[in-house]
């Protein structure tokens, strides 16, 4: 079999993990912990997986908070799910925008400020073609 890879791409404004807006730290290091628990189940499967972090530009702003499975958008992956934006203080601190908004998902009547560890092992497992009965 051929080795396939799982890309993971978490986008972000802000320098690093640690200098980015309070909800991308969060959904950056739920992505850091999921790729840590599926990676070794994956691995054993000849399935290597890659984080790829992409700092981008302050006025990229409505791209922050996003993450790509093999270039596909976690909203592309899961079903019903809709990008939206809340205001962000935490954003506003580091563009310097006082209304600045950053991306946010609605699924299930739920709004997520951070994205949530089961939707991103989720979407991992859909971009591999994995049937997942995680709910």
């Amino acid at each position: 079999m051929a080795e396939q890879e799982l890309v993971v791409e978490w986008r972000h404004i802000g320098r690093d993990i640690k200098n980015t807006c309070e909800r991308c730290g969060e959904t950056g290091r739920a992505v850091m912990d999921v790729v840590e628990q599926i990676r070794p189940i994956l691995e054993e499967e000849g399935i290597a997986v890659r984080v790829v972090e992409t700092v981008l530009e302050n006025e990229a702003i409505e791209e922050s908070n996003s993450i790509l499975f093999n270039g596909m958008p976690l909203e592309e992956l899961i079903e019903g799910m809709e990008v939206t934006s809340t205001p962000c203080a935490s954003c506003a601190c580091i563009t310097g925008q006082e209304d600045a908004a950053c991306r946010a998902i609605e699924y299930n009547g739920e709004r997520y400020e951070s994205i949530p560890p089961e939707l991103i092992a989720r979407a991992a497992l859909k971009a591999l073609g994995i049937a997942t009965t995680v709910e």
